[in-house]
């Protein structure tokens, strides 16, 4: 509090409206901000009404902020000008009519509704219990007022686009982005050009009672189940558990369908059509579901990196069996020295002739040399890898957010993690990529590579692997998870082809900056011929290819090695996200980032960040003010008029 209280008044520090809401809370923090909105911000935490906080009056207002109906509280506090603790007609005509959703569909305040609750002469004044009813009936009659605005004519009907309008102007709280998008055409899929009264208020109750809807359909379905339930089904069971109209039911069937439902409800359709909490309440709902993901059982944790493993495992087959014939190429250019020893040495000038002559000596399965224990290993290897990243991850996530430092560790993790498992299976594949070069050379087999190999031998290069594969991953992941977040659209969400994009991306500067590991790593593990250089060790290595063949040939391969593990990366990722979109699978675990759209109305992204001097339940403060706003309609202006 005093590192932020710029008054002093007769020994005694307080904070300005600007210090509490711009400073403070970090809400508002363009120059062109609107006063007005600030000090009505402020003023519920100002109890004297004097235009300042003081530090009794901080306090107070934390307490508040960590009340289970602090929404309720805030409101009050916000319409309580004259702090007496009570509110008058002239503080709500006066709070309201700043709001944006008045000024655009003007409400008028001579109306039977305001009398009943102030009076004839509107001289009443309304407790905390009764304003907070007033509040939730204040939307209810805004809403009938608009549809009267609009049904010009008087027949009790109003155009879909005119019904759009209050619905996003007056109870936009009620709306999920799928709702949002769909409002017109389901209005048009009941084949009328206009909404009816009757229509207009279905269409309000059922969003209001969605919360009913998900119990008729758990009573239908089974608790737990995620079972098609038909309209007759939960008609029926709609009869049983409450009121819900045939009306009601009609058009919650005709949102479902257009996300998908056709001709039934699931889960999935209803989550879709039903208000999100974290969307329209504040920040502290997310934190408590947030809480309660990281507290879940250990078994849970077990299952989704199981299933995590099984589908890296899938994604990481196909990536590898599409670039395939690249990493064929790069093994056999890394492989070539540049000295001509003996005939025949240097055989290959560059990728394309690489591949051409594979294809021409040894057909087109010559391409795919050594590709089963490239499946056995690189399925286990992209799950390990994919895994570990995602759990690491898990771990160092603080409000939502990894940082960069938590996004290298993870990387790196992910590829060292890798290393024990693959490098035998990498060893081998080499060897078998490499042993069609020679004419007439015996046939090699992966078993026979192992027996001669032995246990030790098959981890040969390990030091050299363990210094291409961290790097790789400390470098791949992090860019990829930042080039996704940059490709996201307004909300949030990533599509598939960017996916594949910011996955191809990634994989470029993570490839050729590894690629002179990569080359000791292969040097390493084929097996030498007669009249080779033949290496000791990683340092070993280093020194021989660079005294006789130059600092370039650490870079062999390298635009086979980028235009293989590019794509490689950028299907292997695309594959595991849209695999773990299509089966959605929930085990109270983080989501890949863009596989959802977000709500564009107070998510926990779109608040202002939380600063370390956010203590207690200022943590919530910001958000509370959103949920205030999203909930009540007291959206204020946040800039001052042009």
């Amino acid at each position: 509090f005093f590192q932020y209280a710029s008054v002093e008044k007769d020994g005694e520090v307080f904070m300005t409206p600007s210090d509490f809401i711009r400073s403070y809370l970090l809400m508002l923090p363009n120059e062109n901000y609107n006063k007005t909105t600030v000090n009505l911000l402020a003023s519920v935490a100002d109890y004297t009404g004097d235009g300042l906080i003081s530090w009794p009056e901080f306090q107070a207002f934390e307490a508040v902020l960590n009340l289970p109906d602090s929404l309720y509280h805030v409101a009050f506090q916000m319409f309580d000008i004259n702090c007496n603790g009570k509110i008058a007609f002239d503080e709500v005509k006066s709070i309201f009519s700043k709001t944006n959703c008045h000024q655009h569909i003007p409400f008028n305040w001579d109306c039977d509704f305001i009398k009943l609750h102030f009076g004839s002469t509107k001289e009443n004044t309304l407790n905390y219990f009764e304003f907070t009813q007033f509040l939730q009936d204040l939307q209810v009659e805004h809403a009938l007022q608009a549809f009267k605005r609009f049904d010009t004519n008087g027949k009790g009907f109003i155009k879909a686009l005119a019904f759009r309008d209050i619905m996003e102007t007056i109870r936009p709280h009620l709306l999920t982005e799928p709702v949002k998008e769909k409002l017109v055409a389901v209005v048009s899929g009941s084949g009328q050009q206009s909404v009816s009264f009757t229509y207009f208020q279905a269409i309000n109750s059922l969003l209001k009672n969605m919360e009913l809807v998900k119990k008729i359909y758990e009573t239908v379905a089974g608790k737990g189940q995620n079972k098609p339930v038909t309209k007759e089904e939960f008609l029926l069971g709609a009869q049983r558990v409450s009121r819900l109209t045939p009306l009601e039911v009609d058009v919650l069937f005709q949102l479902s369908d257009l996300c998908g439902g056709k001709g039934h409800i699931t889960t999935k359709t209803i989550d879709m059509i039903a208000p999100l909490e974290e969307g329209s309440m504040p920040y502290s709902i997310a934190t408590q579901q947030q809480e309660i993901s990281e507290g879940r059982p250990i078994f849970l944790a077990i299952m989704e990196s199981a299933y995590r493993f099984v589908l890296g495992m899938v994604a990481g087959g196909i990536g590898a069996t599409a670039v395939y014939p690249i990493d064929l190429v790069k093994t056999r250019l890394q492989n070539q020295r540049s000295t001509g020893s003996y005939v025949g040495e240097l055989m290959y000038r560059n990728s394309l002739d690489c591949f051409f002559k594979v294809l021409r000596h040894e057909g087109f399965q010559g391409l795919y040399r050594g590709l089963i224990p490239q499946l056995v290993g690189v399925g286990p290897e992209k799950a390990i890898k994919l895994t570990m990243n995602d759990y690491v991850r898990d771990q160092v996530r603080r409000d939502g957010k990894v940082p960069l430092w938590g996004q290298l560790l993870a990387g790196g993790c992910a590829g060292g993690s890798q290393v024990l498992f693959t490098n035998p299976l990498e060893i081998v594949k080499i060897r078998l990529q490499v042993s069609g070069e020679i004419a007439g050379a015996p046939k090699v087999s992966a078993f026979k590579v192992v027996k001669e190999l032995g246990l030790t031998g098959l981890y040969k290069g390990i030091r050299a692997c363990l210094l291409r594969d961290i790097p790789f991953s400390a470098i791949y992941f992090p860019a990829y998870s930042n080039i996704k977040e940059a490709l996201a659209s307004e909300d949030g969400h990533v599509s598939p082809w960017k996916v594949l994009l910011a996955g191809t991306l990634a994989g470029a500067p993570a490839a050729s900056l590894t690629t002179p590991a990569d080359v000791v790593k292969t040097r390493l593990q084929v097996k030498t011929r007669t009249g080779q250089t033949g290496y000791k060790g990683l340092i070993d290595c280093f020194k021989k290819v660079y005294a006789e063949e130059g600092f370039a040939a650490f870079w062999k391969g390298a635009p086979a090695r980028v235009f293989r593990s590019s794509p490689q990366f950028g299907i292997t990722l695309l594959t595991y996200e849209l695999l773990q979109r299509f089966f959605d699978k929930d085990f109270g675990g983080s989501k890949p980032i863009g596989s959802t759209h977000k709500p564009k109305y107070i998510h926990v992204s779109d608040l202002p960040p939380i600063s370390p001097d956010h203590v207690g339940g200022f943590r919530l403060a910001a958000a509370t003010f959103a949920g205030v706003e999203r909930k009540f309609g007291l959206v204020l202006p946040r800039f001052e008029p042009a």
